[in-house]
């Protein structure tokens, strides 16, 4: 049994490639199960952002120790998703969604002191939840069961087809391609994209979102379940 069963507080981690579907079926399963949603590429969108805004390029140095030493990071809850505020400031949507943000984001997020400078405010997003009353987390990301919580009590991960995912990433107006986010997170040294050994893997190629959400949720009455089984005493 995890910490977090025990607790009666539940974490759900729900990674996969860009398109995969990983923020949708956070959101529905936040909404379904009264957990608190946190998007990690929201974080790193955050902080390519700020980092471009002050003319700095992707690469490791000491500009950006400076920059990252200089970010205070704290969180802002709307309704069920809790939004990164830098600096008392929470970025627009589409402003972290812009064109020049999409193509530097990946490389960004490669850099092993942008991942440590993040890394203790999302494990910190447990507590957040618990302050503001929610029964769970939902985080989702790339690294969010084998680095942020390899512990959690459900871990999911989510696949497409490439046309899938193309069409989908046209859809959101991103310009980047699939193939060139994929080789990026995945080949990068620290927490690279992969799929936890324990999580479940769901292809949602041919699944409305309604359906991998029900999934999700499935599994995790199952989890809830074998850790209240655990929990009686023996007869």
């Amino acid at each position: 049994m995890t910490p977090y069963m025990s607790e009666g507080f539940q974490i759900v981690a729900i990674d996969g490639g860009a398109a995969s579907g990983k923020s949708s079926t956070a959101r529905g399963v936040a909404g379904a199960a009264h957990f608190l949603h946190v998007d990690t590429g929201s974080h790193y969108r955050a902080v390519t952002l700020r980092a471009l805004a002050e003319g700095l390029e992707p690469r490791e140095g000491p500009a950006l120790d400076r920059f990252l030493a200089g970010l205070r990071f704290e969180s802002e809850v709307r309704g069920r998703c809790a939004c990164i505020r830098l600096n008392d400031e929470v970025p627009a949507r589409a402003d972290i969604r812009s064109d020049a943000v999409n193509a530097a984001v990946s490389a960004f997020a490669a850099l092993p002191a942008v991942r440590e400078a993040v890394r203790a405010y999302q494990r910190d997003q447990a507590g957040v939840a618990r302050q503001h009353g929610f029964k769970g987390l939902v985080m989702d990301g790339r690294d969010i069961g084998t680095v942020i919580f390899p512990d959690a009590d459900l871990k999911v991960y989510l696949e497409a087809d490439a046309s899938t995912r193309a069409a989908r990433r046209k859809e959101e107006g991103q310009t980047d391609t699939i193939d060139d986010r994929d080789r990026i997170d995945s080949t990068r040294a620290t927490a690279p994209l992969a799929a936890a050994p324990d999580a479940v893997r769901i292809d949602n190629s041919n699944i409305p979102l309604e359906g991998v959400v029900d999934e999700v949720l499935r599994l995790l009455r199952e989890r809830s379940a074998g850790a209240r089984a655990e929990e009686s005493p023996t007869q």
